[in-house]
């Protein structure tokens, strides 16, 4: 019960980390996927960003490379002079081209000298060097083709916003260096244009030049900004220069992005697009906490109805606790009433007998006593005895304690030649039915014990009917034990013999005692109450059961289970206490028994009956007598229950050293005996006569002598 209560607290706990562990566990995995998801939706983003972005830039450097285009051809093979006489012509178109530009500042015609000879803000330009400009002095050594500077401020006298130069060579008639054709261009325009279409939280944008200046930026900062040409984004363009998607930290600002780049083809431009890394992190919160906002509340309810069950079924087992100590406490009472009982009845029969056996004592002492009468009390001594022994063996029988010898007999012949016996005990008033089964019928038990057992339920049946009646035993199969569905089944069956009479039956209130010991319902002197328990014992501790079915007047009928076994086999035959004798001249005994006076007593009995005897008080001693010499015994005769080394002990340890060497073992009670048997070992029952430990010392010794005689031919 109380492994029960555990088994079904540590599941209830087991329940409740499950219900957190589990859930945990998909939220784990439902975020992990969740990420993955999210990342690979930013990176889709990204790249559609990336796509737009670098359309757009493609197109307004298209566009400013054609309108440069337009202008060349317009003042191709023009010198200086005349393009200051047409200065006025070609600044209206000039300013006519910018005003469709509007990434376009300014435009400007430059001489070779890096003086301004048109633009298209002011008419006449001033008389500024820009020499010094980049788009200017990197067309000085050679054509290069479309060159795009770096950003830069307005130099006085113009001002407004920075700019960075998009700018062509103007080959002379010879193909020497004769100017520049510039447009400044507004980084304004494509931040502008990035933060339209950077709309989700975290969005970025770049545009810069292949050596890492950065020409355009969104989110804008208010720094001209250049890479490190070893930096970790330099690096990873330097690996993959035409285009990638990486996570990467900005030196810039500090902050970790999922960025993308493209290069521009034909110009030296990089176009970047990404998004913050906290922004993706932010998304994927944002949806983990969808799950958590529905399967929190869930997981908690269900947690707290475990923690209440697991509460609840705690204080049930209290309470079933307390109530099974209240339940032992009563079952302890009853004990102490069924022990004061049994003491009782125990106390009560064995004085009856020891009276008769100090009677007979007294007498005996006797110098005047008859033969006839001194015979007589012998006999009744003898008796007495015996039916102590029989008492005490109904006794051991009810408690499980019995050292059964188990054999393989047909019950139903069994039962027919107890009928005869069952006859003369219940008188010729009473008519006795046997119904014998239509097979054989075989079991592996105690069969002097069985024979018992059919008696008692017998002499119980004939006092229940006093008077005229009909006796019924019946012999059968059953394929299962009555209500014992939960208990393992044996698997050949059982053997059923019910014992049914015709008497008062049995009233319902004495159905839980009629198996205990001492119970009776007789009067005084008419039985001891150890029937029944006999065969209660005897069926529990052979695996099997005894019912009762009784109804008031119509009789009762017992019906005891035996295990039923596969095949046949011979019987054993019994020690007789009336057998007579045998001597034993020429038979050598080990006798060990740590009783100094039971021992004596064997010891002058095998004397007197002409064996030589060697007796030792414990199986250390026996050893050392074999060990001098086991060739002087034909036999070891021993006790059981000895301190130190135990009979069945020494009997097994005189079995590995001397297997020719046969041991014959007595007990009053051993649990060891009643719980695993003898070993394959002798058996003889205290109290015992002399004329049985002569027998059963001659069957061993002679069985000894046959197997040599055996093994020499």
């Amino acid at each position: 019960m109380q492994t029960a209560q555990r088994n079904s607290l540590r599941l209830l706990q087991w329940m409740m980390v499950a219900s957190l562990a589990l859930p945990l566990a998909l939220f784990v995995f439902a975020s992990a996927v969740s990420w993955v998801s999210i990342r690979e939706t930013a990176d889709r983003e990204i790249e559609r960003a990336l796509d737009v972005a670098h359309e757009h830039a493609l197109k307004v450097f298209e566009t400013i490379d054609r309108s440069l285009s337009e202008v060349a051809e317009i003042i191709r093979g023009v010198p200086d002079a005349d393009i200051i006489a047409r200065e006025q012509t070609l600044h209206l178109r000039l300013k006519q081209l910018v005003a469709s530009l509007p990434q376009v500042k300014s435009v400007w015609i430059f001489d070779a000298k890096g003086h301004a000879l048109v633009n298209s803000l002011v008419v006449p330009p001033p008389a500024i060097d820009f020499s010094d400009r980049d788009y200017f002095k990197s067309h000085v050594a050679g054509d290069i083709g479309t060159y795009i500077g770096e950003a830069l401020t307005p130099r006085p006298p113009y001002q407004g916003a920075a700019f960075f130069g998009v700018s062509r060579r103007r080959p002379s008639e010879d193909g020497g260096f004769a100017g520049v054709l510039q447009a400044s261009v507004f980084p304004e325009y494509f931040e502008n244009y990035y933060a339209r279409i950077g709309r989700e939280p975290g969005s970025y944008f770049a545009l810069g030049r292949t050596d890492g200046a950065v020409l355009a930026r969104f989110p804008a900062i208010d720094r001209d900004v250049r890479l490190d040409p070893n930096g970790p984004i330099e690096k990873v363009i330097a690996a993959n220069p035409t285009a990638d998607l990486i996570t990467v930290t900005s030196p810039t600002d500090g902050i970790e992005r999922r960025l993308g780049y493209r290069r521009l083809a034909e110009y030296p431009i990089y176009v970047g697009a990404g998004l913050e890394t906290s922004a993706i992190r932010a998304r994927w919160l944002s949806t983990v906490s969808q799950h958590l906002i529905f399967g929190a509340p869930a997981t908690a309810l269900l947690f707290a109805l475990l923690g209440l069950a697991l509460r609840r079924t705690r204080h049930l087992h209290f309470e079933a606790e307390k109530r099974e100590a209240a339940e032992e406490a009563l079952k302890h009472g009853q004990r102490l009433e069924a022990l004061g009982r049994l003491t009782g009845g125990v106390a009560h029969d064995f004085n009856n007998l020891l009276t008769v056996i100090r009677a007979s004592v007294d007498l005996l002492r006797r110098s005047d006593l008859p033969e006839p009468r001194r015979l007589r009390y012998i006999d009744a001594i003898s008796d007495t005895v015996n039916r102590a022994a029989k008492l005490t063996g109904q006794l051991l029988a009810f408690a499980r304690r019995q050292t059964l010898k188990p054999e393989v007999f047909d019950v139903g012949r069994s039962v027919q030649t107890l009928s005869e016996m069952i006859g003369t005990l219940i008188g010729s008033r009473i008519e006795i039915v046997i119904l014998g089964p239509e097979e054989p019928c075989f079991v592996n038990a105690d069969a002097g014990q069985f024979e018992t057992a059919i008696i008692n339920m017998a002499v119980n049946a004939r006092d229940a009917m006093e008077g005229p009646g009909r006796l019924t035993i019946a012999v059968g199969m059953a394929a299962s034990l009555p209500g014992a569905a939960p208990l393992p089944q044996n698997p050949y069956g059982y053997v059923a013999v019910s014992v049914a009479d015709t008497g008062i039956g049995i009233p319902p209130d004495q159905f839980e005692r009629i198996f205990e010991p001492f119970f009776t319902t007789k009067q005084a002197g008419h039985g001891t109450g150890l029937g029944l328990s006999q065969v209660f014992g005897f069926a529990k501790q052979s695996g099997g059961e005894v019912v009762v079915a009784s109804e008031l007047g119509k009789g009762s009928t017992f019906t005891l289970y035996l295990p039923r076994t596969a095949g046949g086999g011979q019987s054993l035959q019994m020690l007789r206490a009336d057998a007579s004798a045998i001597d034993g001249r020429g038979t050598s005994v080990l006798l060990v028994e740590d009783n100094a006076e039971v021992g004596q007593f064997a010891a002058d009995a095998l004397t007197d009956l002409g064996y030589t005897t060697r007796l030792v008080g414990s199986g250390a001693h026996a050893l050392e007598e074999l060990a001098a010499g086991a060739d002087r015994f034909d036999v070891v005769f021993t006790d059981v229950v000895m301190p130190g080394m135990t009979g069945l002990e020494l009997a097994q340890e005189i079995r590995r050293r001397h297997a020719d060497l046969p041991v014959v073992l007595t007990s009053g009670y051993s649990h060891v005996l009643s719980e695993h048997g003898s070993y394959g070992f002798e058996l003889l029952q205290k109290p015992y006569s002399v004329e049985q430990l002569s027998s059963v010392l001659h069957r061993v010794v002679r069985l000894r002598k046959v197997r040599r005689a055996n093994a020499v031919t």
